[in-house]
């Protein structure tokens, strides 16, 4: 039910869209702590496929909605055509987040300084 509820939402160009634990809009499947598209049409992304730097916002927000104890790894996943799964925590008293997952190489290239 939550991947399909979420990968159907159209995207909301005028205002981010966030879903909360039990808000009647969508619900995370079990084996997904949260579930998140990213679009920036404004910036010329329609829908990003995998984002991580989104997931740097989403792993402190969803730590504390989910009452989750500080580096407790969640599973997440980002409903885009493509899809990607994420393991992400937030360690809170470093002011830092862990992401870990499956990449795709986009871009290679040699930069001299």
């Amino acid at each position: 039910e939550g991947e399909a509820c979420v990968a159907a939402l159209p995207p909301a160009p005028k205002r981010p869209r966030v879903l909360l634990p039990d808000s009647g809009e969508c619900h995370a499947a079990e084996r997904f702590d949260f579930i998140s598209r990213f679009f920036a049409p404004g910036i010329g992304i329609p829908e990003d496929p995998v984002t991580g730097s989104a997931h740097c916002v989403l792993a402190p927000f969803w730590a504390d909605k989910l009452q989750r104890p500080e580096g407790e790894y969640m599973q997440a996943l980002q409903a885009s055509p493509r899809g990607g799964l994420l393991r992400v925590r937030y360690l809170k008293r470093q002011d830092r987040v862990e992401i870990g997952g499956q990449a795709v190489v986009v871009l290679r290239g040699r930069m001299a300084v």
